[in-house]
């Protein structure tokens, strides 16, 4: 009960501090939330109807400026009407609003708000105005439209900020806000989404002035990766554009037209049946066929496909992958062939007002022509860029990717054909086998692209309706999940040479403590162009995960640094270096880089080393028991050792791995593998019977080509042996090193896990990166692991051998990919987990 209560103490002072956070740091954003909300229940007390009270008199439109209501600028920027604008005005002023003005200052914080509520508003009721002169229907709705909420000024205010950031998040912020506020305000288009694009354009213009630019940083790798991911917000953001249009149906911008798309017919397959046998070659029964392939389920999914497709390609150009610019370039030079058809087709050769383009009953050139804009900006875009898109996948991938496709699509034609064969009365106009196979390529297609071709029959049954409709939406399931899967393909083949290219230039020259994890299986290699320095990497998920910092002459290590950085960056990977010691984090943090701390190590200098005193009390009983019970230290090689010996510690390893109920951890984390090297050195505690009770493993530490160190790696204890024999062995470990002169051991670096800092909650509170979002979340989940993995305990156990704490970092130059690089690091350690693993993880973390 009392460590309940000390839980929510905590959590309420934490709380508590937050609050004072808010208030000390964002006065004028927090006083205008709590404006909106006491005069949004203020309002719904006093009025009959508060939406419509606000939208007479404080919301700002071109109908209220001429009816001369001129403070709506203002007051439309601090009320809201609806839960649903409440709740999410509310999440953006506390999530995005409060942060900015903590990080400028709330002078500058009032300024950019009034400056982008008003101009902005002032600016998209002008741009309102004009838009009647270019699509008459959208500017008669924008003329009527009203805007009110604090979206504006919040988007402005960000966009102002923008001007203050660093390189890599001003551009991000920029590109991403205008591709998403573009989107909305061409396919959604009312008024307000007009004026928060005009917002932003304000805070745009105006951010140097109000908070001033920042400092631009020296260029260091991701400039072509960040163009890449640039290209990719604005392939996914025109992407969602038609999703958009479709599931709004209040939507009226210019593009809105597109919503139809993904639009069910209201007609049925006999009621079309009975307008066509009465006049087949009319309007009325061509519309009703075209409909009838629009409509329902599968055809809706089947259109959304392409969709889904292309977003899936914009991951693909995220990471560079020339594929994906290629399958982009193809998708948008057939999106404005179908459109420029369609404007041939339906508008030029008709000749009068009568089209069924996306349902127009009223087309005119303007709105016949701009479905194919989006289409060719995008194409322009990817080809002027095309340089930045030269990743390949691995040898045969794509042979292997364009056979399996091939198959699929033989495999569901033969399906189709045999299906609407033994079902051929489940169609209005029963099929041969011809005409079968020559519809089957048309149920590959998106059904709004077949809009001008007669279909050859229709389905009148739940079984063809199945086989009709479905056989596409499979098709492209498989297509999509294909492709996927060869973007996350590394871009590079197993190099053969390289591991022991890496261990004779570690023994040549040196590293850190942990550098001979590096010679680890699973490792690739980056060697520096004069050959001297390397980097181990492995990528997962599109993030470069380095075992350590570079190895080789330190003079070198910064060259090192950029030189492996500007490689992964020109491969589409997002660099980061793990687990590496305050030399290094020194030389990313001049780069401008950021760095968290993910683990300690702990190191024994053995100059002086004697277990003496009070304080080695522990280590001096675990060493005396062992003389007694007849248990000693003995220095094997596991490749070498004795059949007998090999067998036990083998034993011991599986049995600690099933206890755990979860697999091995690799990555920094060495097993029985990693133990079978020459130049590894293993101290095994042995009775009198030859029976081992505990093994660790010690790797070695070069400098200047010469061993100085040794650093602790694998663990095991027999679970009803010998208990203290860990303690025992890395004291006989130290003696025995020292005797040989050895000048330090290391007992590694235990992950998640360091020594507290009694100012820890304060310093994290008082930050406001994602940086320490995530240090913060780091030590949330090692707490949570400690139940399964025991890192904490492994740390408070080497404290036993009073050892000196040196902390090791992550450092990465992209915050932004801090989700990425947190999945990469735990399929890192952990690649193999099952799914009941997963389950039996979690359950663990819950009962704890």
């Amino acid at each position: 009960m009392n460590a309940v209560l000390l839980r929510i103490r905590r959590q309420a002072v934490r709380i508590g501090a937050l609050v004072r956070f808010g208030a000390e740091g964002a006065p004028v954003s927090l006083t205008l939330l709590a404006i909106m909300w006491i005069a949004g229940i203020a309002g719904a007390i006093a009025t009959d109807d508060w939406s419509k009270f606000v939208d007479r008199h404080f919301a700002v439109g071109i109908v209220p400026f001429e009816h001369l209501r001129l403070w709506t600028p203002l007051t439309a920027g601090v009320l809201s009407v609806g839960v649903a604008s409440f709740v999410s005005a509310t999440l953006l002023i506390v999530l995005v609003a409060a942060p900015i003005e903590h990080r400028i200052g709330w002078r500058r914080m009032g300024i950019a708000i009034l400056s982008t509520q008003v101009a902005g508003s002032l600016l998209g009721l002008g741009a309102a105005a004009v838009a009647k002169l270019l699509d008459e229907d959208w500017g008669f709705r924008l003329h009527l439209g009203v805007a009110v909420g604090p979206n504006t000024w919040i988007v402005g205010a960000l966009m102002a900020a923008s001007a203050g950031m660093d390189t890599l998040w001003r551009r991000r912020v920029r590109v991403g806000l205008f591709a998403l506020l573009i989107v909305l305000a061409l396919f959604g288009g009312h008024l307000q989404d007009v004026i928060r694009l005009a917002a932003a354009v304000v805070g745009l213009i105006a951010g140097p002035a109000i908070v001033g630019k920042s400092p631009r940083g020296t260029r260091l790798a991701g400039t072509q990766r960040e163009g890449r991911v640039l290209v990719a917000l604005v392939v996914a953001a025109t992407t969602l554009g038609p999703l958009l249009a479709a599931f709004s149906p209040e939507a009226v911008g210019p593009f809105a037209v597109l919503r139809d798309l993904f639009r069910s017919s209201p007609l049925s397959v006999s009621e079309v049946r009975d307008i066509c046998a009465d006049t087949p070659t009319a309007a009325e029964c061509r519309r009703g066929l075209l409909e009838l392939r629009l409509s329902g389920v599968g055809p809706t999914i089947l259109s959304l496909m392409p969709s889904i497709f292309l977003l899936v390609l914009a991951d693909g150009l995220r990471r560079g992958r020339r594929f994906a610019w290629a399958a982009s370039v193809t998708a948008q030079v057939l999106l404005v062939a179908v459109s420029v058809a369609n404007f041939a087709i339906r508008f030029i050769e008709s000749g009068d007002d009568q089209s069924i383009f996306y349902g127009l009953d009223s087309p005119t050139f303007y709105r016949t022509a701009v479905p194919f804009l989006t289409p060719v900006a995008v194409l322009l875009v990817l080809v002027a860029t095309r340089k930045w898109f030269d990743v390949s996948a691995p040898r045969g991938t794509y042979r292997r990717f364009w056979s399996t496709v091939a198959l699929a699509a033989v495999v569901l034609g033969v399906v189709f054909v045999a299906g609407g064969l033994a079902a051929g009365q489940g169609f209005d106009r029963p099929p041969g086998v011809w005409a079968l196979v020559a519809e089957y390529p048309d149920r590959l297609v998106p059904p709004v692209y077949l809009q001008w071709l007669d279909p050859q029959f229709l389905p009148d049954s739940v079984a063809t309706t199945l086989l009709y409709e479905w056989v596409g939406v499979l098709f492209w399931v498989v297509v999509t999940v294909l492709t996927a899967g060869t973007f996350v393909k590394p871009a590079f083949g197993t190099e053969t040479e390289a591991a022991e290219r890496a261990r004779e230039l570690l023994c040549a020259s040196g590293g850190s403590a942990l550098s001979w994890m590096t010679t680890w299986r699973g490792n690739r290699y980056w060697f520096a162009p004069d050959g001297r320095s390397y980097v181990a990497f492995r990528v997962i998920a599109g993030v470069a995960l380095t075992t350590g910092g570079p190895v080789g002459p330190s003079a070198r290590h910064r060259d090192s640094v950029v030189g492996f950085a500007e490689f992964a960056a020109s491969n589409g990977w997002v660099p980061c270096f793990y687990s590496v010691t305050a030399d290094i984090r020194t030389i990313t943090d001049g780069l401008g880089w950021s760095g968290i701390q993910v683990a300690e190590e702990t190191v024994l200098p053995l100059q002086s080393l004697a277990f003496t005193g009070k304080k080695f009390q522990d280590v001096r009983t675990a060493v005396n028991r062992a003389k007694k019970a007849g248990v000693e230290a003995e220095w094997i090689n596991f490749g070498t050792a004795p059949l007998a010996i090999t067998d036990q510690i083998t034993a011991i390893s599986e049995e600690w791995v099933a206890d755990k109920g979860m697999p091995e951890m690799g990555f920094t984390l060495g097993g029985l593998e990693e133990i079978d090297d020459p130049q590894v050195r293993c101290l095994v505690a042995v009775d009198e019977h030859r029976t081992v009770h505990g093994i660790t493993s010690w790797m070695p530490v070069y400098r200047d080509g010469e061993i100085v160190g040794w650093t602790l790696d694998f663990m095991r204890r027999r679970s009803e042996g010998f208990r203290p024999a860990m303690e025992f062995l890395i004291a006989s470990a130290a003696l025995l090193l020292q005797q040989e002169g050895a000048s330090f051991l290391s007992l590694s670096g235990a992950p998640l896990a360091k020594i507290d800092d009694p100012n820890g909650d304060s310093e994290a509170l008082a930050g406001s990166t994602l940086s320490t979002v995530l240090e913060r979340l780091l030590d949330v989940v090692g707490r949570t692991l400690e139940p399964v993995y025991g890192f904490r305990s492994l740390l408070a156990f080497k404290s036993k051998f009073q050892p000196e704490y040196e902390p090791m970092y992550m450092t990465f130059a992209d915050p932004g990919a801090l989700p990425s690089i947190g999945n990469a690091i735990g399929r890192a350690y952990l690649p193999d987990v099952s799914f009941g693993q997963s389950v039996r993880l979690i359950r663990t973390m819950l009962d704890r």
